[in-house]
């Protein structure tokens, strides 16, 4: 009969210090088919040698086109703001016209009434006189407007009088009582008239 001292282990024979198979916990071992851990891979070499080229030349070409789009909008501005500026200092200069030549408005009625009742006559200094004052109103530019038969406009002319007048089918002026004037843009005056209108 054996004696329990006798008996062998069924095992592989190792001893208590030894790791069997079944305790190797780090994994498989690398073959040589497989890279180790600090090795790269072709697509990595290549990744890592286009990468840096294109990221710099897609951050350039944004960066162009951001620059780009940003000179454009400066430009639209400053020829906006150029526009406004020289439509504001057109007005201003009408503007300041117009008040200098409200003046010769009373003096420009005085020689058309002279004009009608014949006072005006060619040679004499009265004549002379009117002659200058319309040259210079004409230099400013000054334009008259409102004449006998010209469709009734309520923004250019101001009816004091409405006659109803058979055989007229819009309103016209029937008689002008004042001339109006306007100085480009500006309106100086309104031309006061008696229109026609529809008996």
């Amino acid at each position: 009969m054996a004696h329990k001292d006798d008996e062998q282990p069924t095992g592989s024979g190792a001893g208590p210090d030894e790791t069997g198979p079944e305790e190797n916990t780090s994994g498989p071992a690398p073959s040589g088919d497989q890279p180790d851990a600090d090795e790269f891979t072709i697509d990595d070499i290549l990744g890592a040698e286009q990468t840096p080229e294109a990221a710099a030349e897609d951050a350039g070409s944004d960066r162009e086109a951001s620059l780009l789009i940003d000179l454009k909008r400066l430009q639209a501005e400053y020829a906006n703001y150029r526009r406004r500026t020289e439509e504001q200092r057109e007005r201003e200069i009408e503007r300041a016209k117009g008040e200098a030549v409200k003046g010769l408005l009373p003096v420009m009625d005085d020689l058309d009434r002279a004009a009608k009742h014949g006072d005006l006559v060619e040679g004499s200094p009265l004549a002379a006189i009117g002659d200058k004052v319309r040259a210079v109103a004409e230099r400013l530019g000054v334009v008259s407007y409102g004449a006998v038969g010209d469709v009734f406009d309520p923004q250019q002319h101001e009816a004091i009088f409405q006659a109803p007048t058979p055989g007229v089918t819009e309103t016209t002026i029937l008689e002008v009582v004042e001339v109006g004037y306007r100085l480009g843009s500006v309106e100086l005056r309104p031309a006061k008239v008696v229109v026609a209108v529809p008996a």
